[in-house]
C-alpha cells in the first residue's frame, strides 16, 4: 500500500498523508476489482464445466424429467447453485456421479428461485421433480 507516514510534532503522533492514503485506497479498490473479476471468470468456467455432470445426472437419475427439458433443468440448476455446490459438481466430473451429486441437485431444485427458472424455461411443465 502507498501510505506516507509523517510524525506530527504538535500532536506527538504519526499521521498518514491524505494524498497517499487516497492513492492507496484507489489502488486497493482496483486490485480488489481485478480479483473480483478473476473470481467471476473462474466461477463461470466452473459452472460451464459442471453442466455436463448435471446433465448426465438429470438424464440418468431423474427419469421423470422429459428428455426435452434436460437442458432447461441443467441451466436452472447451474444458475442457482452456489459456489460450494458448483465444487460438488466439479468433483463429480472427476470422481463420478454419486449420492452427493444427486442430493445437491435435489437441494438446488427445491429452491423457489430454481422453480421459477424452470417455470419460465420449460413451459410450466416442471411438476414435482426431485
Amino acid at each position: 500500500m502507498l501510505f506516507a507516514i509523517k510524525h506530527d510534532r504538535d500532536q506527538n503522533c504519526p499521521t498518514v498523508s491524505r494524498g497517499w492514503a487516497v492513492a492507496g485506497a484507489v489502488g486497493l479498490c482496483l486490485t480488489l476489482g481485478a480479483c473480483d473479476e478473476a473470481s467471476q471468470r473462474v466461477d463461470g468456467i466452473a459452472r460451464e464445466g459442471a453442466k455436463g455432470v448435471v446433465t448426465e445426472t438429470i438424464a440418468t437419475r431423474f427419469p421423470q424429467v422429459p428428455k426435452e427439458l434436460i437442458t432447461p433443468f441443467t441451466d436452472c440448476i447451474i444458475d442457482n447453485a452456489d459456489a460450494y455446490e458448483v465444487r460438488v459438481f466439479a468433483k463429480s466430473a472427476v470422481m463420478g456421479v454419486d449420492d452427493t451429486t444427486v442430493a445437491t441437485i435435489r437441494s438446488v431444485l427445491a429452491r423457489p428461485e430454481t422453480t421459477r427458472c424452470l417455470s419460465q424455461n420449460s413451459g410450466g411443465l416442471t411438476g414435482a421433480f426431485g
